[in-house]
């Protein structure tokens, strides 16, 4: 066709729309009646326009048909994981996320029989071993699917305390990454325990920063550029604003690699937030968890690990598994998510909300670097200080019905019966032991409410 479509349309400016909008508010504020502003300080626009921006945005470097679905399996009997593990690559995973308790885990036993040419693996240690490391680098040397997910810096802030010391943590994770040239950073701790989306990546970033002005020296050339970074984050409902948190991670990554002459390229690992995931009307967990994915999937994430529509109160269980990768199978398979490689670029609102992001993290990264540096605040109370804020703002918004969480504080069901399902303790636990810092808690929305209506069970 060589008539251009609509050409006698003729192009309409942002300034003519909201003049139009205004004459419709009928004497209506128009920044009061249509901006809104969000708790990460971003005015969100009832309309957005290309000629709000001086250049167009270059296309994004990620490929979102390449998203690949993982299942997490916790390594307590070593066979049954095996077993567990070939299963679920048979029905459509095509990453596995091995969490590994102690050194006693046979990997040869453990990974037999899966096809590593095909399949990605993710490695978690609770611990630190030299020895476990150099037997993983034998499967990793070759391979550039293996990953290993040990953060000593996230230990810290999630329980206040090291593994052993800061030096031989450090050692360990200094031979981990010249060994296996990956690096592990657990973002999606501060998403779990209440911190805005612009504090998620300030902290992601001034997290990472850390471990390359420990290490950058004494890494050699070809360790910086091989490096690859694994970003662990989680998402919530946010929908357009956790896409352009995942694109915001990507830009906000490249800048500081850049600094540091090392492997620009990130690697996403996302998981469905467990914050606003309640335990009475448990099927809506599964409506959370799908627009989630698809912000993940949209956002760019290399590897999505969805979450159980029951992982809060249950023991894992086949039949959770199952509609927790089958959600991710349609999603990929037929909903056409893996068809566009960049749909969300050029989209006039989530380019913005990602550079407005991108500027508010970065500013914040600075601030923390100005004072001292991530390790500092942590042992200040000040990164843990100002979560909590956070944390208050939110939860504040969910008691008044501001921030809603279907069949919790909107629409509950009456009937509904819970004391008799629990087989996992969902709620906050306090086990006081001795840490150098305060750690930084997780905790859900719904914690305190839900504890109120299983006491009221019980009456």
């Amino acid at each position: 066709m060589s008539n251009p479509l609509f050409k006698e349309f003729p192009e309409v400016s942002s300034k003519e729309w909201k003049q139009k909008i205004q004459a419709d508010l009928k004497g209506a504020d128009y920044n009061e009646t249509l901006i809104w502003k969000t708790n990460e300080g971003i005015h969100v626009k009832p309309f957005y326009h290309k000629d709000e921006f001086d250049q167009l945005p270059e296309i994004s470097a990620s490929k979102v048909t390449k998203f690949k679905i993982c299942q997490t399996i916790f390594v307590a009997h070593v066979a049954k994981s095996n077993t567990k593990a070939i299963d679920a690559c048979s029905r459509g995973a095509e990453a596995l996320k091995f969490i590994i308790p102690n050194e006693e885990v046979s990997l040869e036993e453990l990974i037999q029989n899966i096809d590593l040419e095909q399949i990605i693996i993710y490695f978690e240690l609770q611990f630190l071993s030299p020895n476990y490391i150099r037997q993983i680098q034998n499967y990793a040397s070759t391979r550039n699917s293996i990953y290993i997910n040990t953060d000593i810096i996230g230990k810290l802030a999630s329980t206040g305390n090291w593994f052993s010391n800061l030096n031989d943590d450090h050692n360990h994770v200094e031979s981990s990454i010249s060994n296996t040239k990956t690096l592990s950073i657990n973002a999606s701790l501060y998403q779990n325990a209440g911190a805005t989306i612009i504090q998620q990546l300030g902290y992601a970033l001034a997290h990472a920063n850390e471990y390359l002005n420990h290490f950058s020296k004494s890494l050699d050339q070809d360790t910086k550029q091989k490096l690859k970074v694994v970003f662990n984050v989680s998402v919530g409902t946010n929908y357009f604003f956790e896409i352009a948190k995942l694109r915001s991670l990507r830009e906000l990554w490249t800048s500081l690699a850049l600094e540091y002459d090392v492997n620009p390229k990130c690697h996403i690992f996302v998981t469905p937030s467990k914050r606003n995931k309640t335990i009475y009307d448990y099927n809506t967990n599964m409506l959370r968890t799908t627009t989630e994915c698809m912000s993940a999937i949209l956002g760019g994430a290399d590897t999505i690990n969805n979450l159980g529509y029951d992982a809060i109160y249950h023991k894992d269980n086949e039949f959770s598994e199952r509609i927790a990768r089958n959600q991710l199978l349609i999603l990929k398979h037929e909903s056409y998510f893996n068809t566009v490689n960049n749909p969300a670029d050029g989209t006039y609102y989530i380019e913005s909300l990602t550079s407005q992001i991108s500027e508010k993290a970065l500013e914040l990264f600075k601030d923390i670097e100005a004072n001292g540096g991530f390790l500092k605040q942590l042992k200040e109370g000040t990164i843990q200080r100002k979560i909590k804020d956070s944390a208050a703002k939110e939860q504040a918004q969910f008691d008044k019905g501001e921030l809603v969480l279907l069949g919790t504080n909107k629409h509950p069901n009456k009937e509904d019966v819970m004391q008799h399902e629990l087989e996992l303790f969902p709620f906050l636990k306090t086990n006081p032991v001795k840490t150098l810092i305060e750690p930084i808690i997780q905790k859900r929305l719904s914690n305190k409410m839900e504890i109120n209506r299983l006491e009221d069970e019980k009456n």
